[in-house]
């Protein structure tokens, strides 16, 4: 027999959009409903003109049933599937959903719609039907549809308290009013090239967009709306109730704050670290333009200058991005003299630095946005733990890496979109458990920690860095080679020889090095690596070998002629008559003992001034001959690029 139930028609006295923005609270979960166990989007879609949102989920929720019967069902949970179909020009919601657990045993239907009251557009009408139709369930059909029908109808109700809950939210948290969807301005020339711009039936999926040559600056179309490809090519999806907060913030703002009024993008920041609780994000953010004008943090770019030291020893660079496009650094944080640097420099250098590391971290993700033609906001972090141990827990180290922390979450907040922690010793728990607390709980379900090498392989970095990206000293296809985009520029170097002798080279291809299939090892970086390659037809060399000896400090530079690849390469010496070994093949090679410790740098000819000092474009790289090498990260400068292969 086929249950129906039809609810009376509800009334909300409150906008449309309002109600909308309530609605969207409900999900992922809803504490208020304690059988709604989470929900997860399956797929969405919208119009051309954004009018029509259509998001379908998949939705667990709880059996209330007696034990014996969850036991004979084998089930704890039960899935539905639901389709939401939003539109904003008409102002209705269309909801349908059914079960997928026992579908062929119990079919489950519901309709809900939300719609404007027919009297007063200003109000809100909520109206639900269902069906059960029960066909086989061992026996207990009567008893299942009596259970089924008192959970359903004390569920309506809490379903019309949760939408009052979040109403009151809203409203107590300063957005009282959410404007009307209006269409975004069309351009002549686009509704040509787009006929079908403008209806609701036309769906795409959403994604990202070409934005080549669009300008990155706020397009507003009236006081109280956003231009949808504004939104969608700079900030990314924002609900109608975030649009809003937006909004809010930005014209109190430009009516109250002195001085330049920061990006949307920034804004945005502040209200997800809050929740988009208008309050809060309005506190938290006047509080960090302040400290910003205290400290002259905008002017942070061009006015810090590292000490040398920290230069030479701050183990840390940016390194192209991750899969999802965010720029990527990489601290190699247990290789750090920490306890050192500290008393050569001071806790006020370190701290400038790291502010320094988020204000490009911040100008890169602009730059990636515009590169990839979509809205990229924060940036990845890969922190390398391999030699951290308790000379890292020097308690004034400890210290100023807590205020450290302190002042980044204050004032960079949703600026880390993932930090990757590999090879974290037995000591990181000490070092974990003294700085979790003091670390939002936002930024700590962005990181991902792996020891030992479990950081291999699936569920491991491959998962967020493509291969070639991965440094060769986490096991990655790194090779150092140098990208010369221009012929007038300068490569310069510095390595000083630890142990053993070592011939230097510098060459010269127009196409990057491949690892040989049969060379698994010989991935390490310098190293030309195709040994089928004939010298004079398919590199050339433009350095000539220099003998480099034990003990010795070798300084150099070389002026480039043409674009393409340049290798620097280091080679054991080994007396006249044997066979020169590549040093970086020896690398795996037992009773190897050389060592050495090299820099590089690339710079456009007119800014060369024989200087090392950049860390930007710096590349250090620590190599020892034994079965364990480490090395430090890689870096890109503004003049050249590092190639990965």
């Amino acid at each position: 027999m086929v249950q129906k139930y039809q609810s009376p028609v509800r009334i909300y006295k409150y906008p449309f959009e309002l109600v909308m923005a309530a609605y969207e609270k409900r999900f992922p979960t809803c504490p208020q409903i304690p059988v709604f166990l989470g929900s997860e989007i399956l797929c969405e879609s919208r119009s051309e003109d954004g009018s029509v949102h259509v998001v379908e989920r998949s939705c667990r929720l709880r059996v209330e049933a007696p034990r014996l019967l969850r036991k004979i069902a084998g089930v704890e949970h039960v899935v539905f599937v639901q389709k939401n179909i939003l539109n904003w020009k008409e102002r209705t919601l269309h909801i349908e959903a059914h079960n997928e657990t026992f579908a062929s045993r119990v079919v489950v239907h519901e309709n809900c719609s939300y719609t404007v009251h027919p009297e007063n557009e200003e109000w809100t009408c909520f109206e639900q039907s269902a069906s059960l139709d029960i066909r086989s369930f061992f026996g207990f059909e009567s008893a299942l549809e009596k259970i089924a029908m008192k959970q359903y109808t004390a569920n309506i109700k809490r379903g019309k308290e949760v939408i009052e809950h979040y109403l009151n939210e809203l409203i107590s948290q300063g957005t009282s009013h959410i404007p009307r969807w209006t269409p975004a301005p069309v351009r002549e020339e686009d509704a040509r090239s787009q006929p079908g711009l403008g209806d609701p039936s036309s769906l795409e999926v959403d994604g990202p967009r070409s934005t080549q040559g669009a300008s990155s600056e706020m397009v507003g179309t009236d006081g109280d709306k956003l231009d949808a490809d504004y939104i969608e090519r700079c900030l990314g999806h924002l609900t109608p109730m975030q649009e809003s907060c937006l909004i809010q913030l930005r014209h109190w703002l430009q009516e109250t704050h002195k001085g330049k009024i920061p990006k949307d993008q920034h804004i945005l920041r502040f209200l997800r670290a809050r929740d988009f609780h208008l309050d809060k994000a309005r506190e938290m953010l006047c509080q960090s333009l302040s400290w910003r004008k205290q400290h002259q943090v905008d002017l942070l770019l061009q006015t810090w200058h590292p000490p040398a030291l920290l230069e030479e020893f701050y183990a840390g660079g940016w390194h192209y991005q991750d899969i999802d496009g965010r720029p990527l650094y990489i601290l190699r944080l247990g290789h750090m003299d920490t306890k050192g640097l500290m008393k050569a420099v001071g806790e006020e250098a370190l701290l400038q630095h790291v502010l320094s590391v988020n204000e490009e971290g911040q100008k890169r993700c602009e730059g990636n946005t515009k590169q990839f033609g979509r809205p990229i906001s924060s940036w990845t972090c890969l922190v390398d733990l391999e030699g951290l141990n308790m000379r890292h827990l020097w308690r004034p180290g400890v210290k100023a890496f807590l205020r450290i922390i302190e002042v980044v979450e204050d004032n960079y907040p949703e600026t880390l979109g993932r930090l990757l922690i590999v090879r974290a010793p037995r000591v990181f728990p000490v070092l974990w458990t003294l700085i979790s607390p003091f670390i939002n709980e936002n930024t700590r379900q962005k990181f991902l920690i792996y020891s030992g090498s479990n950081y291999q392989g699936p569920g491991g970095l491959v998962d967020y860095l493509d291969k070639e990206v991965i440094p060769d000293f986490l096991g990655g296809e790194c090779v150092v080679a140098v990208e010369i985009l221009e012929g007038e520029s300068v490569i310069t170097w510095d390595f000083d020889i630890l142990r053993g002798d070592v011939v230097f080279s510098l060459y010269y291809t127009k196409q990057a090095p491949k690892p040989c299939p049969w060379e698994p090892a010989a991935r390490a970086s310098g190293q030309l690596m195709n040994k089928a390659w004939t010298l004079g037809a398919d590199y050339s060399r433009v350095e000539a070998p220099l003998i480099c000896r034990e003990g010795e400090s070798i300084q150099g530079s070389h002026v480039t002629r043409w674009p393409g690849i340049y290798l620097l390469q280091w080679q054991m010496h080994t007396p006249p008559g044997n066979v020169v070994e590549d040093v970086l093949t020896a690398l795996h090679s037992p009773g190897t003992r050389c060592k050495l410790l090299y820099y590089y740098e690339v710079l456009a000819s007119e800014e060369f001034r024989g200087s090392m000092s950049s860390l930007e474009s710096c590349t250090s790289h620590f190599s020892q001959l034994s079965a364990a090498t480490s090395s430090s990260c890689s870096g890109q400068s503004h003049s050249s690029s590092l190639v990965s292969r």
